[in-house]
């Protein structure tokens, strides 16, 4: 995990314990109106009172201020961090845009060091992707490695329309902005028959394109597919379910058919087949590679809630489904990331919705969990892998 932070649920008790148990004569004005619109504030008193620092900028350090903050306010559009170490180091506490409270950390009582303004609470960190770490397989390169290392990797896209490649070792590497233009994105598999992973990726126009590996993490110059793709609710590169060498695509259309795209083998594919109806209430699908070792890609769709595994048969389909279980309605993104545990077999890693919370089972929102696969399409009881999976809109 990263360095501790401090939310705003974190925060409201004591919030509301400072703010709400003071008896004090009736105001015209709340607490905080005097912090400007579009500033950052804090006070030398609980409260909003005392002497004011307003400001517009981020600081990393306070000068005369620092350590003197008892309470703040932020009303900027976006999300004020609240450092106790200078140039935004040490511990935080992320105060979202508009929050409207003046708000009181007993943790941070006079410890404020730096105030960094920002546009979403991942950016309060130093490291804006999610932390990673795969272990080193004893196998050659293969599913869910984009480097090489022999490493199971991930792509992770955040809520500012950044794409992020994190390599099984945590390091992490912007790969570019404006990805927010996607409405689908998916890999695995080798689509152009150079050895390496590539991506795939459907823009607001319906455009599909083709983004080749390079090895090395990143990608080269796309080239479109095709258009007329916004018929497809999901999107899954699922590697070579037709035993030709090339891999494949699934994709479920509107009205319920699953349709499978072979691969050519130079980025493109041939003409759709036709898998199966009845789909219509599939609500995802990810393609995990082969869970059950016989040397197929395997298919998991979700409906209604469930979780199904489809044998791939290594004939271009998939052979009848098994339930896995269950509950996983409240995943927001499933993701196929190849062996992370160095163990054999692929596993699944799933990242839970925003506003989830079962405080009794142990479970919240934005945690990303690791299902261990054994070998024989099933997995293990899923481990929480990293709780900081917040302000990213997707795993891939």
């Amino acid at each position: 995990m990263k360095r501790s932070v401090r939310r705003l649920a974190v925060a409201a008790g004591s919030a509301a314990l400072a703010v709400g148990s003071l008896a004090a004569p009736a105001q015209a004005s709340s607490p905080g109106s005097d912090c400007p619109a579009g500033y950052a504030c804090g006070w030398s008193g609980l409260n909003a009172t005392g002497s004011m620092l307003k400001t517009k900028v981020s600081m990393a350090t306070l000068g005369t201020w620092d350590n003197r903050i008892r309470s703040y306010y932020n009303r900027t559009s976006g999300v004020a961090c609240w450092f106790d170490g200078a140039s935004y180091s040490g511990s935080f506490f992320a105060e979202p845009r508009g929050n409207g409270v003046t708000m009181y950390d007993s943790s941070l009582d006079r410890k404020i060091s730096s105030i960094k303004l920002v546009r979403n609470e991942r950016d309060c960190d130093d490291t804006p992707y999610v932390e990673w770490y795969s272990d080193q397989a004893s196998k050659a390169a293969g599913f869910g490695d984009l480097n090489g290392d022999r490493r199971a990797d991930l792509l992770s896209r955040d809520r500012s329309g950044r794409l992020w490649f994190v390599s099984g070792t945590r390091a992490g590497t912007l790969i570019g902005a404006g990805w927010n233009v996607m409405t689908a994105l998916t890999r695995h598999g080798d689509l152009n028959g150079d050895g390496r992973e590539d991506l795939l990726a459907r823009d607001t126009t319906g455009k599909l394109w083709f983004y080749p590996g390079n090895g090395y993490g990143k990608f080269g110059a796309r080239h479109l597919i095709g258009a007329g793709w916004n018929t497809m609710t999901t999107i899954s590169a699922v590697g070579d379910v037709t035993a030709d060498g090339r891999g494949d695509l699934v994709a479920r259309d509107t009205a319920g058919t699953l349709w499978l795209y072979p691969g050519t083998g130079h980025g493109a594919f041939a003409a759709r087949k036709k898998i199966d109806t009845g789909w219509k209430s599939v609500s995802a699908t990810t393609g995990p590679g082969d869970l059950n070792g016989d040397g197929h890609p395997d298919l998991l769709a979700r409906e209604l809630g469930k979780l199904w595994f489809y044998p791939g048969t290594g004939k271009g389909g998939f052979a009848a489904r098994r339930l896995i279980g269950a509950g996983w309605n409240v995943m927001s993104s499933f993701i196929s990331v190849g062996d992370v545990n160095a163990d054999g077999h692929n596993d699944l890693m799933a990242a839970t919705q925003d506003g989830f919370d079962n405080p009794y089972a142990g479970d919240s929102a934005n945690e990303l969990r690791l299902y261990a696969g054994n070998g024989k399409g099933w997995f293990a009881p899923g481990q929480i892998y990293d709780q900081d999976w917040y302000d990213l809109n997707g795993g891939f």
